[in-house]
């Protein structure tokens, strides 16, 4: 089996091969995808007390909205990680993007909790299809040195659509009966825009995949390794994507709820601080891509690179330690932007990482590393929300969340690779 990492991995990196505009575009259009993807999903965590008091759902009964979207998320992902390896991604993303919109739109109907539960599955099933398909498309159209950065604006869509979802939150609803239904129709809505502009920009063979293991090797981006590095690497990436996912996803469902309840802060101070918190996330998230390219033009190879960069994000969300226990304050406050700049810089990472393994079937490699995170991420909402009504605290589950990705640090520097093993790059048959 082939493992997609640069033959002069053992090299300094050198910043990165020119890349045009229109790459840096289509990237562009993947940010706003992701923004999609997340002011779609962050509807719900924004309104949550408008919602649980209009429909009667208690706190558990959130967590198990959050639970079937996670396990909806995550059948997701691995059903689209397999059409994006044999489909045109210039036609399957836009073909999802719809998808979760439509859902999405529909939501701001629902007038019961089975009726909000069916929408939240459906949502996490169409949603689940942006990470195989963005990851996708940025492996073949990002060389290796430039995968990092094209990732970090990607990801960092989240965190525009998590700062602009509170902000049409507070334009559009207008906090009587049924309020919060206006800003999930607005917010499906935008799907079809952007799915007009993919069809315009992209063309029919700018997406294609490699044929072959050998033809990505005449690209510079293929070395052989053998099975039990490859299994490693898979297992550290399992690690890794689990635990980064258990602290991010925390924080987006639950945090707006613990400013609110347990710490006393106004619904629209929340809102307003919901979107600083994703403001620090995106730029955490660039950050982190502009670092590791840094890193690696200075001398280091692009994997230490992104290892150095990975660990200064897992410090900063290991803060969170400290912010469990402190009061309603500005240093609360200022810890909880630190964790959000590191959490959210941890994903392009990530995804550089795994798209070190295959060339062929990133689809499939995505899809079912999502599987494996939004099993274990779906199962954490429902006993955080029982946490919660049985003990009024969300002190503990801050701590845990933001310590998670430290498992995920650990994996990399005793799993990715050996002390001693030599590389060697691949030989085109």
């Amino acid at each position: 089996m082939s493992v997609a990492v640069d033959p002069d991995f053992d090299a300094p990196a050198e910043e990165g091969a020119a890349v045009s505009w229109r790459t840096w575009a289509a990237c562009g259009l993947m940010l706003l995808a992701t923004a999609l993807n997340y002011m779609d999903r962050q509807a719900l965590a924004q309104q949550a007390s408008d919602v649980q008091a209009e429909l009667k759902l208690t706190n558990e009964d959130y967590g198990n909205l959050e639970f079937w979207f996670g396990i909806a998320f995550a059948v997701g992902g691995v059903a689209t990680g397999f059409l994006v390896d044999g489909f045109s991604l210039r036609w399957l993303y836009p073909a999802i993007l719809l998808g979760w919109s439509a859902v999405g739109f529909l939501t701001g109907g629902a007038t019961s909790y089975r009726e909000l539960l069916t929408y939240r599955v459906l949502l996490g099933f169409f949603e689940a299809g942006q990470w195989p398909c963005a990851v996708a498309a940025s492996q073949r159209l990002l060389s290796r040195g430039n995968r990092a950065m094209g990732n970090s604006i990607l990801q960092s869509g989240a965190s525009l659509g998590a700062i602009l979802t509170p902000l049409v939150v507070l334009a559009l609803n207008t906090g009587g009966m049924g309020g919060w239904r206006t800003p999930f129709r607005v917010i499906g809505a935008l799907g079809v825009a952007w799915v007009v502009a993919w069809l315009l920009m992209i063309r029919p063979r700018d997406l294609d995949a490699p044929e072959t293991p050998a033809e990505a090797g005449k690209a510079g981006d293929v070395e052989v390794v053998d099975r039990a590095t490859t299994i490693r690497r898979i297992a550290a990436l399992i690690l890794v994507v689990i635990a980064i996912n258990l602290c991010w996803q925390y924080f987006r469902a639950w945090m707006p709820k613990m400013l609110e309840r347990e710490h006393g802060y106004g619904k629209a101070a929340v809102q307003w601080f919901s979107s600083a918190y994703y403001v620090a996330a995106g730029v955490g998230c660039l950050a982190a891509g502009v670092l590791s390219r840094r890193l690696a033009g200075g001398g280091r190879t692009v994997h230490r690179a992104r290892l150095a960069t990975f660990a200064a994000c897992v410090g900063l969300t290991s803060l969170s330690l400290a912010a469990a226990y402190l009061p309603a304050s500005p240093l609360l406050l200022a810890l909880l932007l630190a964790i959000g700049f590191g959490s959210l810089g941890q994903f392009p990472l990530y995804y550089a990482f795994t798209q070190e393994i295959s060339t062929r079937w990133m689809g499939r490699v995505t899809g079912v590393f999502s599987f494996a995170a939004w099993v274990v991420t779906g199962a954490m909402h429902p006993m955080i929300g029982r946490w919660i009504d049985r003990t009024g605290s969300y002190a503990a589950p801050n701590a845990l969340a933001g310590l998670a990705p430290v498992v995920a640090l650990v994996a990399l520097l005793a799993l990715w690779d050996l002390p001693g093993r030599s590389r060697r790059p691949a030989r085109p048959s």
